[in-house]
């Protein structure tokens, strides 16, 4: 399996790194900092909004997952399905751009 295949997972797997993704996406767009040049207010506010059904909707995510039985994840495997997803390019949008 290449680095860029996504790896089996649960439903639950997914969901939670689906949304974890989306969670990084919403934080990209509030990142004041970012390198696209101008900083949307109206982009922000609906950002912020939409974060906050995320965190929730993550938190049924592993709410579910306790009451199946999954509390352990095996990382290796959620990192590789983060990198299909083009992960490391989304949290990069996170960090503030060079000098």
């Amino acid at each position: 399996m290449t680095e860029r295949e996504l790896p089996a997972l649960t439903r639950a797997e997914q969901e939670l790194v689906d949304r974890y993704l989306r969670i990084v996406d919403l934080v990209a767009r509030l990142n004041p900092a970012r390198d696209s040049g101008h900083f949307d207010v109206r982009g922000c506010v609906l950002a912020a909004q939409a974060l906050a059904a995320e965190a929730k909707a993550i938190g049924v995510t592993a709410e579910t997952m306790l009451e199946r039985g999954e509390d352990e994840l095996h990382v290796a495997t959620l990192a590789r399905a983060m990198r299909a997803l083009d992960g490391e390019r989304r949290i990069a949008r996170l960090r503030l751009p060079p000098n």
